[in-house]
């Protein structure tokens, strides 16, 4: 046996070591913490956490609310409300300065509301989104840019799963975090869309007007098909607020509604159904291997007491509070080039969030923040993940160079909103606060 701080030193080398050679994050993770627990415990007290932890930590009734708000998002994408969105949102939009672009936004903030999952918003609407800018005159670097950065926001619009997550690794509430997120979550749609807007006055030729015109009968049957999506989101976040039911039951009723949208518009035949199975288990169970490896490196951590060590170290090193929230902002950044982000709250929150709760930061303030970084982190240069899936998944063809410069102004705006939620973090707070 040798000594914890050694062999934090060991596991840490190889963590990056499979990480570097491609190992997915969570069976990094999981081995990382299993050669740490064999080396200062024994190889026995290794394999006993291998043989009880990865069914303990997802034999869990609140964990129940993944799967089932990952199927909400299933069959709603299955269900074509994709489509039907961004139709609605362009009839009543399309002829303003960069109204498609805004339609854009707007769509993609509706479905993120279904699907919590950034990549799947951003691939689904350059498919859709892109050809239709395109035939229009605008310009491909601003089409790819409010793609990207629009996907976003289903990180940070409730039902998302990184609040899930986010809300389990630091024993929050779920319905808080989702509540919370409301406001930063208007605020940034605002924000984009204002991004947009100004773009457009200021260099018509890359967002030309419209000029075909839609009739108001038109307008207001577009907005029909929508109320499924829009009744689905109310009932589960209206019932979080009044306590009428818990996360895992609002993931049960969101997941039969879109079921119930899916089937009456007949998009469940020719085995769709099992298709919705399939890639919702997929998402799962992939989600459920990092939070399993997680775990097994954070009780490496709690068993050596290098958690206790580390966080008490820097509490010693008395710091102003806001140098430790700069270190956590920057590292997220950094991490959120190259990680995902389910992944870097489970390696970073059991060391960061006690020292932030610690020097006085609102546990459910810094969650959104938290979001909010790994927002910004997937379309901020070099390796936007956003960025990169709008470049591959467009019918149009767009270099990468052209997607980042397209996607430069909605960064310089998010981080503008980064600064507004750490000013004012009321803006996060206010809503939970007033929680039933």
């Amino acid at each position: 046996m040798i000594e914890a701080n050694i062999a934090g030193i060991i596991a840490a080398v190889a963590l990056l070591f499979l990480l570097c050679i491609g190992t997915q994050i969570g069976v990094a993770l999981g081995m990382a913490g299993v050669l740490g627990i064999t080396l200062v415990i024994g190889f026995d007290a290794a394999l006993a956490q291998l043989a009880t932890l990865p069914f303990g930590t997802t034999n869990s009734f609140t964990l129940a609310v993944i799967p089932l708000f990952i199927f909400m998002g299933a069959f709603a994408t299955y269900a074509g409300l994709t489509t039907d969105i961004y139709r609605a949102a362009n009839n009543w939009l399309g002829r303003l300065p960069g109204g498609l672009a805004i339609a854009t936004t707007l769509a993609s903030a509706g479905f993120g509301a279904a699907s919590g999952s950034t990549v799947v918003n951003a691939a689904v609407f350059t498919r859709i989104a892109m050809p239709e800018m395109t035939k229009f005159g605008y310009d491909k670097r601003l089409s790819a840019g409010c793609i990207a950065a629009s996907g976003t926001l289903a990180a940070l619009i409730p039902p998302s799963i990184l609040m899930v997550v986010y809300a389990i690794v630091t024993e929050q509430s779920i319905s808080k975090m989702m509540l919370a997120g409301l406001i930063p979550a208007a605020l940034t749609l605002t924000a984009l869309i204002a991004t947009i807007y100004i773009k457009a006055v200021r260099d018509p030729a890359s967002a030309p007007v419209l000029r075909v015109a839609v009739d108001r009968k038109e307008k207001w049957r577009s907005l029909g098909s929508v109320w499924g999506i829009t009744a689905i989101f109310v009932v589960v976040l209206g019932g979080l607020y009044l306590g009428l039911f818990t996360p895992t039951y609002a993931g049960a009723v969101g997941a039969f509604g879109a079921f119930l949208i899916a089937l009456g518009k007949g998009k469940l035949g020719n085995g769709t159904l099992l298709n919705v199975i399939r890639e919702a288990s997929i998402t799962t169970t992939t989600i459920f291997i990092i939070i399993i490896g997680g775990m097994i490196f954070s009780r490496f951590l709690t068993y050596t007491g290098l958690m206790d060590s580390i966080v008490d170290g820097l509490l010693a090193l008395e710091l102003p509070r806001f140098v430790y929230l700069m270190a956590f902002i920057v590292i997220y950044l950094f991490l959120g080039m190259v990680i995902e982000a389910v992944a870097i709250m489970i390696m970073t929150l059991p060391v960061m969030f006690p020292v932030l709760v610690g020097l006085g930061y609102d546990p459910i303030w810094l969650g959104i923040i938290a979001i909010k970084l790994a927002e910004i982190s997937l379309i901020t240069p070099p390796v936007g993940l956003n960025v990169f899936v709008v470049r591959n998944a467009s019918p149009v063809p767009l270099t990468l160079g052209d997607a980042f410069r397209g996607v430069t102004p909605f960064v310089i705006t998010e981080f503008v909103i980064l600064g507004v939620l750490i000013m004012v973090p009321e803006l996060v707070t206010f809503i939970p606060d007033l929680m039933k």
